[in-house]
């Protein structure tokens, strides 16, 4: 589990690609810190396991469901990437929560600055947009953001200074692909929502039947 509070941005060592998968040795300092074989790490929001340790350096691998589901495909040497540990039991949960599994991807439509903030405004599928809601959280990136406006085929963020200047937002432009993950409380609550398995869904009749109305 991660809170969407980036650590670290890191540089993309070595990139090797099989048919459908690959791994990745990325160059960083900090996050390295008590980091071991089987630890997870968010990059650029992906969960990924840690396979090996080098030096400065960290190797994953990359499954094929996760090129399919990210903008991994588009990871290559000399790339920047945001890097965050796993949520340590006793740390402070500064974001939301964010499991590294990414949804799907959005692009960059138009980005303009509004005194000491930058807005963004990111394209997204319809599947992802359903669970976009005004002041609610979304992780782009791996950063955890404020859903400041939400619409039909986009959504808006407002990034202040210190977001830009820890992640690699300051250097997105329009037609960037982004990963981007749902606050995972509106697709749970979707889920006890439905019919399935014989079962009825949670409606007003359901609740009233046990004695919640």
């Amino acid at each position: 589990m991660f809170t969407g509070i980036i650590e670290e941005i890191g540089t993309i060592r070595s990139v090797r690609k099989g048919n459908t998968s690959g791994s990745l040795t990325i160059e960083a300092g900090e996050i390295l810190s008590g980091v071991k074989i089987g630890d997870s790490i968010a990059v650029n929001g992906i969960c990924l396991t840690v396979t090996g340790l080098e030096g400065s350096g960290f190797t994953v691998d990359v499954m094929h469901e996760t090129f399919d589901r990210s903008n991994g495909a588009m990871f290559q040497a000399g790339m920047r990437v945001n890097l965050e540990r796993a949520m340590a039991a006793d740390g402070r949960f500064g974001g939301h929560i964010v499991s590294g599994h990414i949804d799907g991807v959005g692009r960059v439509k138009r980005t303009w600055k509004d005194e000491n903030a930058v807005w963004y405004e990111i394209s997204a599928p319809a599947g992802i947009l359903r669970y976009i809601v005004e002041k609610g959280s979304i992780a782009v990136d791996g950063i955890s953001l404020t859903v400041a406006k939400a619409g039909t085929d986009s959504f808006q963020v407002s990034v202040i200074p210190h977001t830009r200047n820890m992640t690699t937002l300051s250097e997105k432009k329009r037609g960037d692909m982004l990963n981007l993950e749902n606050d995972c409380i509106g697709k749970y609550v979707e889920k006890l929502l439905e019919t399935g398995r014989g079962k009825p869904g949670i409606s007003a009749d359901f609740l009233a039947e046990n004695g919640f109305l």
